[in-house]
């Protein structure tokens, strides 16, 4: 498709207009004559979009706006300025898309110019080809996780495809193959969704290319491409618009790529994925991209949406309302799509998740190579984003270069965060022991409940002897969020609980506290500790995203609820948060063993470590037991046995997760 210029079959008007006016859209711009400080990977697109748009539609006003940008950016003497001039993501994005406008209408310019083009690419895919290399081991060039080394090969491998040098699109090739290999089958993405809809477009480029340029598909090895759509899709808030942001995130808006959204649609027929291309490259366009802190953006990828639109894919709405992403420990449940809906996403795993954990750890082991680039994963597992009513309630702290446990709503033992925190490559170096995990994972189709254990205990620092420290959450089928934390420890220690929101919480008489962003509000109860010192706080997070742009700088104010323990070796806290202006009160339930809440007809009883739930009507071996909600029957997460009023529902040797009778 990209490298002939060819789409699918069919009718693409939306798509032809779109190339149309971004193809115009910089008309009213001169070109750098010098290269400024800032990156210039938007100067590719410049250049490709109007190169297509002549390709497609003749119009000698898109050749001329081409060239002219053609121009400008080959005469530059170094593609980057600020950071790894010729080796990082401004060469990377401009080796892709002046290749694409050489093959598109290199025939069409002038001798002079066509000879210049081709100079300047055959100059930077050398020095491109001659650094991966160099540094195979180090940085991108082995980076498998990291959306460098995508966009970088995908870049070298369109030069060398166009080009005809065999020796950069084998080595590109070498390293997808191995990159499709070792990502995650479910999909994830640890870097976020602000760099998943950044890097993952160029794997499907380059998967693009292999296929038209070798007859190579590869769009099944793997199994990440496939079914990443999914991790996109659960990572969207009520209403479509806005991400959640785990990992690094610019902000809420970054998040769509219409033109993956089609390529994935097409390729394994997701019905879902072409609806999200056209509500992206339709109704939230250019929201996206007037808010969306990412550049070049949105609006570039004109060409890819006409390309790789297959408009024989149907269409429909998302539905789906549970996800579980094991290799990234993500969860994520929601009461629907609509705007008000609920929604929350709870993580944890390793850092950049289990087999990148894994593998990297062989590859230090096998090679001293250093191949998990984590420069955009955080201290963030056991943490979670609530948003409701079309707002963020319990929040992320999106962006930050000193990452930090404190800023995610996660336990603080002494003060203290994770073990070897506040820098920006926050898992570097660490043990390989040193790993967070879900488990007692509940997502069952058409089950309205959610629940879920995260054990964080390793990730502290082992001078301060935390045994346990394990986050159970529990979303109910009326979105009701229940968090039962239990910690212990060799010696007494202070145990803090956090609570990130946009605005400072409001206390009310009864000790609760209100959480309100715009219209949108929830109550926070604690029941357990009982009188502990709560206090409120401002927390600066201040980052540079991109480091060819040095001059830039992101801030976000978080409104931090602490709440504090006494010292001890044990702590607990049992927290409910429930959404809506007039929320149903939480009720702490008596329990002989375990813990329990009750909200009207719903009721969560949890014994995540002893696993024993006695009341006056549950009498469990089981880590959860779920009752009510639209379906009234009860469920159960690691249970061996419930006996409810007196009747027994299940007896079985091994522990059991799911719907009972």
């Amino acid at each position: 498709m990209l490298l002939s210029a060819t789409p699918p079959p069919g009718p693409r008007p939306a798509q032809a207009v779109r190339l149309r006016e971004e193809a115009a859209r910089h008309r009213g711009l001169t070109p750098p004559r010098t290269h400024p400080l800032a990156s210039i990977t938007w100067l590719g697109p410049a250049a490709s979009n109007p190169a297509l748009a002549h390709r497609v539609g003749g119009d000698l006003a898109h050749l001329a706006e081409s060239r002219r940008w053609i121009e400008a950016t080959v005469r530059l003497p170094h593609w980057g300025k600020a950071h790894m001039p010729d080796h990082d993501l401004d060469a990377g994005w401009l080796l892709h898309h002046l290749s694409l406008a050489y093959r598109w209408i290199g025939d069409d310019l002038p001798d002079g110019v066509r000879s210049l083009l081709r100079y300047k690419l055959l100059l930077q895919g050398r020095r491109m080809y001659e650094y991966a290399v160099a540094s195979e081991g180090g940085w991108w060039s082995s980076s498998y996780w990291q959306n460098h080394n995508w966009i970088c090969y995908a870049g070298l491998a369109t030069a060398g495809y166009v080009l005809g040098k065999e020796e950069w699109t084998e080595r590109a090739k070498e390293n997808l193959g191995t990159v499709l290999d070792l990502m995650p089958e479910d999909g994830s993405h640890a870097e976020g969704v602000v760099y998943w809809r950044y890097g993952v477009p160029f794997l499907a480029i380059h998967l693009d290319l292999l296929q038209e340029a070798e007859g190579i598909d590869w769009w099944g090895r793997g199994g990440f491409l496939s079914r990443t759509f999914d991790y996109r899709l659960h990572q969207m808030a009520p209403g479509f618009a806005f991400n959640v942001d785990h990992g690094d995130c610019h902000d809420r808006r970054s998040g769509h790529s219409a033109g993956l959204y089609y390529r994935l649609a097409a390729q394994y027929g997701i019905p879902e994925a072409q609806w999200m291309g056209d509500l992206a490259s339709g109704e939230l366009l250019w929201q996206e991209a007037a808010e969306s802190g990412v550049r070049p953006g949105i609006l570039p990828e004109a060409y890819l949406e006409y390309l790789w639109y297959d408009p024989s894919v149907t269409a429909a709405r998302p539905t789906a309302t549970r996800a579980f992403f094991p290799d990234l420990g993500l969860l994520a449940a929601r009461t629907g799509w609509d705007d008000d809906a609920t929604l929350v996403s709870f993580k944890a795993s390793p850092g950049g998740g289990h087999k990148a954990w894994e593998t990297s750890a062989k590859h230090r082991a096998e090679r001293g190579w250093d191949t998990l680039e984590q420069g955009h994963h955080h201290p963030d597992s056991g943490s979670f984003v609530l948003v409701s009513q079309g707002a963020f309630l319990a929040v992320d702290e999106g962006y930050s270069n000193r990452k930090r446990a404190a800023h995610h709503n996660l336990l603080l033992v002494d003060g203290q965060g994770y073990a070897d925190e506040d820098r920006y490559h926050v898992y570097r170096d660490l043990p390989y022991e040193r790993q967070a995990r879900q488990r007692d994972v509940l997502v069952t189709p058409g089950c309205g409940w959610a629940h879920a254990t995260a054990e964080i205990a390793a990730m502290y620092d082992p001078g301060l002897g935390v045994r346990r420290l394990d986050r159970t959450l529990v979303f109910t089928p009326s979105g009701r969020l229940v968090l039962l934390d239990l910690a212990e420890a060799d010696t007494e220690r202070e145990w803090t609980f956090l609570l990130q929101t946009d605005r400072p919480t409001e206390p009310r008489p009864d000790g609760s506290r209100l959480i309100r962003s715009g219209t949108a509000s929830a109550l926070v109860r604690q029941f357990a500790p009982h009188h502990a010192p709560v206090v409120t706080e401002v927390t600066e997070v201040e980052a540079n995203p991109t480091s060819s742009t040095p001059e830039l700088r992101l801030t976000r104010t978080l409104h931090t609820l602490r709440a504090t323990t006494a010292r001890s070796s044990h702590g607990l806290f049992l927290t409910t948060i429930t959404p809506g202006p007039e929320p149903v009160a939480a009720e702490r339930i008596g329990c002989a063993e375990g813990e329990g809440v009750a909200f009207g007809g719903e009721t969560v009883l949890l014994s995540p470590a002893a696993r024993r739930i006695r009341t006056a009507g549950v009498d469990a071996d089981a880590a959860a037991v779920l009752l009510g909600g639209d379906n009234h029957a009860p469920y159960v997460v690691a249970a061996t046995r419930l006996e409810l009023d007196g009747r027994m529902l299940l007896d079985v040797p091994e522990p059991y997760t799911g719907k009972v009778g």
